[in-house]
């Protein structure tokens, strides 16, 4: 699952699309193509950004639900914070525990 998730954030495009789902969740996938095209000047096809959707589904960090006919995307951080729990970031200021 790890490496899913840091697969799907090695790529910037992907990177984009979760920042466009964290200012705006609930996208169809018509709306996340607008978004990428108008504000990041992303020229990419349709298709191109389902499979960069479905990378993303598949690490976890986007979430789709259908609604009549249309499929909205939202994003879920969890993955995230498996991630940060996995690696905690110590405190400078404490001291280093010694372990045998």
């Amino acid at each position: 699952m790890a490496d899913d998730l840091f697969k799907a954030l090695a790529d910037p495009t992907r990177r984009t699309i979760l920042d466009e789902l964290t200012e705006k969740s609930g996208q169809t996938l018509f709306e996340i193509c607008s978004r990428l095209s108008m504000k990041h000047q992303l020229g990419l096809s349709r298709q191109a950004v389902s499979q960069h959707l479905a990378v993303l589904e598949a690490a976890g960090l986007v979430r789709t639900r259908r609604e009549g006919r249309y499929k909205f995307h939202d994003l879920d951080t969890a993955p995230l914070r498996r991630i940060t729990e996995r690696w905690p970031v110590r405190d400078p200021s404490e001291p280093e525990e010694n372990t045998p």
